[in-house]
C-alpha cells in the first residue's frame, strides 16, 4: 500500500514540469521556509483529509499556490487599475497552476495515472503575510484512486 507516495510523487512531478513553478513542498505551510525568496513561485501540498472505500481511497488534497508580492520602486501613473505591482501577473500565473492540476486530474496525465477528481473544484484567492508578501490562490482538491487493499 502507498498511495500517499503515489499521489504526492505524481503530483509533485507533474507540478515540477510546469514553468510556474519553482518549488512543491508538502505538510504544515509554517514549517516551510518563506523567508527565501528562490523557492518561489511555491506550490505546497497538504493532505487534510482520507475517505476509504472498498475499492477506493479519497484524499482531500490542500493547494496552495503563491508567489511574492513585488512592489515597482519607479511609480507608474498611467494606468492605475494595474497598480505599482505584480498582483495581476500573481494571480494569473498561480491561477494556471491550479487549472492545470485540475485538467491534467480530469483528462490528462495524471488521469492517466489512475488519479482522477470527483467534482469541480472551488478556488479561492489569497493576499497573506508571511515573511513575505504572498500572493495567490488556495483550493481543497478531492482526488480518488485505486484502493489496493481488498476487504475480501
Amino acid at each position: 500500500m502507498t498511495q500517499v507516495y503515489d499521489l504526492l510523487d505524481k503530483l509533485k512531478d507533474e507540478l515540477r514540469l510546469n514553468k510556474h513553478v519553482n518549488s512543491v513542498s508538502f505538510g504544515d505551510i509554517t514549517e516551510v521556509n518563506l523567508n527565501k525568496t528562490d523557492i518561489f513561485p511555491l506550490t505546497h501540498l497538504n493532505i487534510s483529509n482520507a475517505v476509504i472505500s472498498s475499492n477506493t481511497i479519497t484524499f482531500t488534497l490542500q493547494v496552495l499556490c503563491a508567489d511574492i508580492l513585488d512592489y515597482n520602486k519607479q511609480d507608474y501613473s498611467y494606468d492605475l487599475f494595474y497598480g505599482n505591482d505584480n498582483l495581476q501577473d500573481i494571480m494569473n500565473t498561480q491561477l494556471q497552476v491550479v487549472n492545470l492540476i485540475y485538467s491534467k486530474l480530469k483528462r490528462g496525465t495524471l488521469r492517466a495515472e489512475l488519479l482522477q477528481v470527483d467534482e469541480n473544484i472551488s478556488v479561492q484567492p489569497f493576499k497573506d503575510r508571511f515573511e513575505n508578501e504572498l500572493v495567490g490562490w488556495g483550493a481543497d482538491i478531492n482526488i480518488i484512486m485505486r484502493n489496493d487493499i481488498s476487504i475480501c
